[in-house]
């Protein structure tokens, strides 16, 4: 006999809760048998890597060729992506928050959805239908890109939907899980704040004397030129929190906006932050700090690229000032604008931003 679900159901002071809470997000795996299994999704996304009419072909050839040297960068900064940890973590926090700050939409449950590793977004669905969401529960889907782009919040509300068609159906019985997007917050006051933080927190690492001397390197993560080219605002977003940033340090220092982690031949958006970096360090800035101005907390691109590729490189070339603020991970200020975000979500009654539309 069929185990029959009972539908989520409201506490005392709730008039529309409980709301899952479902953060979004590219993952990493969290150990080393994980990485081949991780890279084949991502090479098979054409969403994030283009390939065209050969990425059936492609994606698995160049997966299974990156695995022995990815996993030992992996290896380098553990033995897997903490991204996991503090994901679970950041959303568990806010639920924390928006219980005692949003009660009508109480209690608020904590859900990790990741594209291309482990829990995957067809996991955490079937967890939503198990916990009784499918008979019209409500569900925020908050992508952790804090810029929007079809490449990264664009491919996993992609993946969502696909999966809800899947497990629910068009019409699903019950009235289905009723779903809102957060599908973008790139100059929120609170993550610029965060940022502005952690910032301040390594400029006071510098002697004095040189501190407003000191160049200020966002790192972004980059995109194909072909994505870039349709019109993704990705590239403005990132810019528009790069600015915001800024104005909130007062434009206290020189700054620059660069772009990291590219795959394979095809052009991308640059300038690439390896490349920048050792062009500062040769013109004699030898004072720089990365900012990771699109990541929400650590993973390999800050870990091993940044840490360990980068600003080794630099300091090999004399760049002995070269470091990187510390990314946003436990930050208190930033889980208070996480749940400012999805609080004024909730209220607002709206599905998505105006943006959405024009994806």
């Amino acid at each position: 006999m069929a185990t029959v679900i009972p539908p989520v159901t409201q506490d005392s002071t709730s008039r529309n809760g409980p709301t899952a809470m479902v953060f979004m997000n590219m993952g990493g795996p969290s150990t080393l048998p994980e990485v081949g299994p991780f890279l084949s999704r991502l090479f098979a996304d054409a969403d994030l890597i283009p390939l065209g009419r050969l990425q059936g072909y492609l994606g698995p050839l160049i997966s299974r060729r990156r695995t022995p040297k990815i996993q030992n960068q992996y290896a380098a900064i553990g033995g897997g992506s903490p991204i996991r940890k503090w994901s679970q973590y950041q959303s568990s926090e806010m639920c924390k928050l928006l219980d005692q700050q949003y009660p009508e939409s109480a209690p608020h449950k904590p859900y990790v959805a990741f594209r291309y590793a482990d829990p995957l977004t067809e996991e955490m669905y079937q967890k939503l239908l198990d916990d009784g969401f499918g008979r019209q529960g409500r569900a925020v889907a908050f992508t952790q890109y804090p810029q929007y782009s079809c490449s990264t919040t664009g491919s996993s509300l992609n993946e969502l939907w696909k999966w809800r068609t899947r497990l629910e159906g068009k019409d699903p019985e019950g009235g289905g899980v009723k779903w809102s997007v957060i599908d973008r917050w790139p100059v929120h006051s609170g993550l610029i704040e965060a940022f502005a933080q952690n910032i301040e927190k390594q400029l006071a690492t510098y002697p004095t004397e040189v501190r407003k001397d000191v160049v200020l390197l966002f790192s972004a993560h980059s995109l194909p030129m072909s994505v870039v080219n349709r019109g993704d605002t990705y590239p403005a977003e990132v810019g528009a929190t790069v600015y915001s940033v800024m104005a909130r340090l007062g434009f206290s220092n020189p700054y620059r906006l660069c772009w990291q982690s590219q795959v394979g031949p095809s052009a991308w958006l640059g300038a690439q932050t390896s490349d920048t970096v050792q062009n500062y360090v040769k013109k004699g800035h030898k004072d720089i700090i990365l900012i990771p101005i699109a990541f929400t907390s650590d993973h390999i691109e800050t870990l091993y690229e940044i840490d360990q590729e980068v600003i080794h490189e630099a300091q090999k070339e004399g760049g002995t000032g070269v470091k990187r603020a510390e990314s946003l991970n436990g930050s208190r200020v930033f889980i208070e604008a996480l749940a400012s975000i999805a609080g004024q979500h909730m209220r607002s009654g709206e599905s998505c931003s105006r943006q959405m539309g024009m994806r």
